[in-house]
């Protein structure tokens, strides 16, 4: 089928693998996807380009789409006055930036959809977000609109021309800036600080409604804690990772969390599932249990991972991006649950006892007397309420669960978007590999070495660069900075939950050819895109840790880890530049770069180095290995160093280990700290003696 053909039964978009760009191939408008073509038609024709961008499982997203672009009028208008193109931000977060930028600078806000107008050369000069078909709500209907900016381009074309320039400029000075602030531990205070006054003591989080889970402002409590212990730190992360797990924005049934919380009391979701919430809040819990031993949170951790290996992994190992908000055409349908449809499935006395815990209700909280189930009261007290011990409390509850997640199989399922990228998988390949030896449970290794293997077999190409995505067989866009990123904090984690050098150079190949394309040699931090990209107007540059870690605050995690690891005094100044080229925003705005005050955390130290010289196998280098891994210890690094070859391959990427000892016999444990190294120790017990002497480790 030719070009042509397939243009009166579907448009271009049918050629795309990306599933938000698929959903919109059976539109009337005839979209282009992103890239010369488009460009090149709308010089030709003198027309101006219409850029929407979004992703596959954005609620708003489809109510654009049903109202707008899958109406003939509509169609006619766009197809006759503009060249139209899709993006799915999914795939290109650098084209998602950049425009992203534009839209905020407009309207001083954002979000998805994102509708852009550009000139030929993709300078922008309008923006907006979700526009209906007919004016409501304070919007313009978007045929009017699409009329109005026709008009324009016909009638005043160097309006729009100045717009577009004024606004490109705005849009190329933005940025880090010049602007520097401290680099200190006040800096952590105040951040710390700035999190208390904002913490919601009743329901836990941070601000009012809508509440996003934002792990890792946790994981920079932890932090604080660690170097504090300072007991309003960890009682914020406490409060906060209890509250979400019993709340709403849990699936109570399935597991996994929903995207965020329209409410302040987590109680009803948003009900997408994305697979960068699962690896963070992983990690943060993860965390929690490392420093609290509490079960509550490791029985999380396991429950996260039941889902992601369960309904979000590929069979050749790599992770699925997410799983929509809305089947049947209604938000949240898949998992909401009527009172009636309770007591039908578990007999009146369970379903009683399951909707008294559940807060399951005649009335409902949701829609048509629908109930989103959470957490409604105290297990211990409901047992006791009934006469019962809590332990057969929790067997009826969980063979309940199990009936309603076997009922739950015969509805119709939300979409699924089953591209793999590879920025998303390397957080979750962390999470999964932290997992494996925080919560004891070695399979979750397993996992994250089958998404290394698929990532590094699929979506590198011969040069060593990435690419950004896979989807049925078909790797596409090249590599982002974030991408390049977080496979190389995966790779880390990988190499400290196995001790395989394999995947310590690996991550530092990633990491020097992330150096090499996206440093920005002319005002510091990495670039989105690599400079050279063509189809960029700008490249942008990116520091807010938002709903995934900027590109910039993971990078400069793993080169400060890799630099303490490799004992690379440059890779280390190297992160301090990432610093301090968005020290300006970082002092301005410190809750909105946590991550990247995790990293300040980091290289401010006390740092711990630590060599074990032994087997892997042997019974005293694990015993060893169990000591070190036994406190949470967020600014230690530990390597492996092997008799025979494999003991080589890491010397060779760590050149500082070439006269420790080669020798077969036993286990020792080097430490450093502050630039000085102390006398080998060969027991459990003596290294115990040592790691207490040591600042910033959250004693047991």
């Amino acid at each position: 089928m030719n070009q042509s053909q397939i243009a009166t039964k579907l448009n271009r978009l049918a050629l795309e693998k990306s599933p938000y760009l698929l959903q919109h191939a059976t539109n009337p408008v005839d979209w282009y996807p992103w890239g010369e073509e488009a460009f090149t038609k709308a010089r030709e024709e003198d027309k101006p380009i219409f850029l929407s961008i979004g992703y596959s499982t954005c609620h708003w997203c489809h109510v654009m789409a049903h109202e707008c672009f899958e109406d003939e009028a509509i169609a006619r208008i766009l197809n006759q006055f503009f060249i139209s193109i899709k993006v799915d931000r999914e795939e290109r977060p650098d084209v998602d930036h950049l425009y992203m930028m534009a839209c905020q600078a407009l309207t001083g806000r954002g979000g998805w959809p994102l509708s852009v107008f550009l000139t030929p050369k993709g300078e922008p000069f309008f923006a907006g977000t979700y526009f209906p078909k007919t004016s409501r709500m304070g919007l313009p209907g978007f045929g009017e609109l699409l009329l109005h900016v026709a008009n324009l381009w016909k009638t005043d074309r160097e309006r729009i021309n100045l717009a577009a320039r004024q606004l490109t400029d705005v849009i190329r000075l933005q940025g880090p800036g010049q602007k520097q602030g401290p680099l200190d531990e006040a800096l952590l205070r105040r951040s710390y600080e700035t999190l208390a006054r904002s913490f919601d003591t009743r329901y836990g989080g941070f601000g009012p409604a809508p509440k996003f889970p934002s792990p890792h402002q946790l994981n920079f409590l932890l932090r604080w804690y660690s170097r504090t212990q300072q007991p309003m730190a960890l009682d914020m992360v406490e409060k906060t990772l209890i509250a979400m797990r019993k709340g709403g924005i849990f699936d109570q049934i399935g597991y996994g969390f929903h995207r965020y919380s329209v409410d302040e009391r987590w109680l009803i979701p948003h009900f997408e599932k994305m697979l960068y919430d699962q690896a963070l809040c992983m990690l943060a819990y993860c965390e929690a249990f490392h420093v609290t031993k509490k079960a509550f949170f490791k029985d999380v951790v396991h429950q996260i991972a039941q889902y992601v290996l369960r309904d979000l992994t590929h069979p050749q190992g790599g992770f699925l991006s997410a799983e929509d908000a809305d089947s049947e055409g209604k938000e949240g349908a898949f998992y909401v649950w009527s009172k009636g449809e309770i007591l039908s499935l578990l007999g009146k006395d369970v379903g009683e006892l399951f909707s008294r815990f559940y807060g399951v209700t005649e009335e409902g909280n949701f829609e048509e007397g629908k109930t989103v189930l959470h957490e409604a009261m105290d297990r211990r007290a409901l047992a006791q309420s009934q006469g019962m011990e809590e332990e057969e409390l929790a067997r009826l509850l969980e063979e309940a669960r199990g009936k309603l997640l076997g009922a739950r199989q015969s509805r119709v399922r939300p979409h699924k978007d089953d591209k793999i990228i590879v920025s998303w998988n390397g957080l979750m390949m962390a999470a999964f590999a932290r997992a494996s030896w925080v919560v004891g449970e070695p399979s979750y290794a397993q996992a994250a070495k089958r998404c290394a293997e698929f990532i590094l077999r699929e979506l590198r190409r011969d040069d060593g660069r990435l690419m950004r995505r896979w989807r049925e067989g078909q790797a596409a866009h090249g590599g982002c900075l974030e991408d390049y990123a977080s496979l190389a904090l995966g790779l880390l984690e990988l190499y400290d939950a196995t001790f395989e050098a394999r995947w310590l150079i690996e991550a530092s190949r990633i990491t020097e050819l992330m150096l090499e394309i996206f440093w920005d040699n002319d005002k510091g931090g990495f670039l989105m895109a690599p400079p050279d990209a063509k189809d960029l107007f700008s490249i942008p540059k990116d520091s807010y840790d938002g709903a995934i870690p900027s590109g910039n605050s993971i990078a400069a995690m793993v080169i400060a880890r890799l630099a303490k690891i490799r004992g690379r005094e440059d890779l280390e100044e190297k992160s301090w530049a990432v610093l301090k080229a968005f020290s300006g925003p970082l002092y301005e705005f410190p809750t909105g770069h946590t991550y990247m005050l995790s990293v300040l955390d980091f290289l401010l130290g006390p740092c711990q180095e630590v060599v074990v010289v032994g087997k892997k196998e042997a019974t005293e280098t694990m015993s060893m290995i169990r000591e070190l891994r036994e406190d949470f210890a967020p600014r230690r690094t530990l390597i492996l160093l092997e008799p025979g070859d494999k003991g080589q391959e890491v010397r060779k990427i760590a050149t500082y280990l070439e006269p420790f000892p080669k020798g077969e016999g036993g286990c020792k444990v080097y430490l450093c700290q502050a630039n000085t190294c102390r006398e080998p120790v060969d027991s459990p017990e003596a290294l115990r003696r040592l790691l207490n002497e040591g600042e910033g480790v959250v004693p047991r």
